[in-house]
């Protein structure tokens, strides 16, 4: 016959295994775009993307870039992807992340980029054409589509 102790022991057992059941695990989430723009000292990009998560999770995207500093030049990135950090739940993914570019590149270049929102982060990168050179300061945006 099974002491008090080892009852109570067996009941905190099996409540700690459930409750570990329960806990979700943050989702990984990928996003796959496209998106053009130019700079004039202003810079405005406009795309479009799908994001996909491993909880089952997906939307599409509108991508919007705004910023501002020493640059000039036009591009188009086409199946670029990224890579977000875990999260709980694909609506964390919505909003504006800062975000700050160096770049130089003519005809076809590759880039890469990394964007925050908070604990979220996103890394950016593809192969675009067009030209490009200067530094811009500013935001991206991801809004449901």
């Amino acid at each position: 016959m099974k002491t008090r102790n080892q009852i109570l022991l067996s009941a905190a057992l099996v409540m700690a295994a459930a409750l570990g059941n329960t806990a979700q695990a943050k989702a990984d989430c990928k996003l796959k775009f496209t998106i053009s723009g130019w700079s004039a000292f202003y810079k405005r990009s406009d795309g479009a993307g799908t994001i996909t998560c491993t909880n089952g999770q997906s939307m599409h995207v509108r991508l919007r870039a705004r910023g501002g500093g020493p640059s000039v030049g036009q591009s188009t990135i086409k199946n670029g992807t990224g890579e977000f950090s875990g999260v709980d739940n694909i609506k964390e993914l919505l909003g504006t992340y800062v975000s700050a570019e160096a770049e130089a590149g003519a005809v076809k270049s590759a880039k890469g980029q990394v964007v925050t929102k908070g604990p979220v982060s996103l890394a950016l990168s593809g192969k675009g054409e067009g030209w490009e050179v200067g530094i811009a300061f500013g935001k991206f945006q991801i809004l449901r589509r």
